[in-house]
């Protein structure tokens, strides 16, 4: 399938140190794809794949984004994903592509829910995916979210649910315990699934030092605004008012659960969809966000990297 994609009608959507991705036509399926080329000249690239090939070709779900196919070539390693139109879900979120209503945002915190869901409970093995967050959301025709970017994902056995390894992720999505410890689990995918969740609401990203209403980091502010009973006055401005109120205040609260910074006291992705199918109530929240308590010994991996 990777030579199968025509070059004369592909478009470099990025290059990095890894290698590059284009969007690619494949004339076996007649259909737009997206390659990912791990250069050969990339040993760390090609070994931080392997993951992600062996984790997303045995997933199957419709809020995953599918791996067509595989190969390797002359030393490259090639992966064919399943072209998604509408992009990833920041660049309509915060770079103005195009304004999301608020049902299609509230369907697309269901979409990853579900995703997260699939990858936490119900494969032979747990994966942590580690990554989560808007750019790693890519958006169907039908606006339809599917959750990708496996290139960090770990398979861990349901009993143990919890890996110590090198700090990984993007800052802003990043729970405590991962900072200060290394130690990716269910817990901390449930954190970074609950920034994403703030974002849609607010259409603020986590971490926005330009801006100048206020310094503090999305999860901080939409927190104090909770404590101040000004939850309603967090919802993205963009939206002019057009949202379900009880659908609105749902999601800011799961939200602040999910990245409560206590790892114990934050809910499973089950328990955020019950409360989104208003199969649970709200939870209950202290009105200032408590301090996260960091682990004193930081793993060495932390400490060299």
């Amino acid at each position: 399938i990777g030579t199968d994609v025509s070059r004369k009608q592909s478009t470099i959507l990025y290059e990095g140190g890894f290698g590059v991705v284009y969007k690619g036509y494949s004339k076996d399926l007649d259909t737009y794809v997206v390659v990912k080329r791990i250069s050969k000249a990339s040993k760390q690239g090609i070994k931080e794949y392997a993951p992600e090939v062996k984790i997303i070709s045995r997933s199957r779900h419709k809020n995953l984004v599918k791996l067509i196919g595989q190969c390797h070539e002359k030393g490259e390693l090639i992966l064919v994903y399943e072209f998604m139109v509408n992009g990833s879900l920041d660049s309509h979120l915060f770079k103005g592509k195009t304004l999301l209503t608020w049902e299609v945002r509230f369907k697309i915190v269901q979409d990853l829910a579900s995703a997260l869901f699939y990858l936490h409970e119900e494969g032979d093995h747990c994966v942590l995916h580690r990554d989560i967050k808007a750019s790693n959301i890519m958006l169907d025709s039908s606006f339809n979210a599917k959750l990708g970017d496996f290139g960090l994902a770990r398979l861990v056995d349901h009993a143990k649910a919890s890996q110590t390894t090198h700090l990984a992720g993007t800052m802003g999505y990043l729970a405590p315990e991962c900072v200060s410890s290394g130690k990716a689990s269910k817990e901390s995918d449930v954190y970074s699934f609950g920034v994403v969740a703030l974002e849609i609401a607010c259409g603020r990203r986590s971490i926005e030092p330009k801006n100048e209403e206020s310094q503090a980091s999305l999860v901080t502010w939409v927190w104090n605004a909770y404590g101040s009973q000004r939850l309603p006055d967090v919802a993205d401005p963009k939206l002019c008012m057009n949202f379900d109120a009880k659908q609105m205040e749902c999601l800011l609260m799961v939200g602040l659960w999910c990245v409560h910074p206590d790892q114990h006291l934050r809910p499973s992705i089950r328990q955020t969809i019950q409360v989104f199918n208003f199969e649970a109530p709200l939870p209950k929240l202290p009105g200032t966000r408590p301090n996260p308590t960091y682990n004193a010994q930081i793993s060495s991996e932390i400490q060299a990297s």
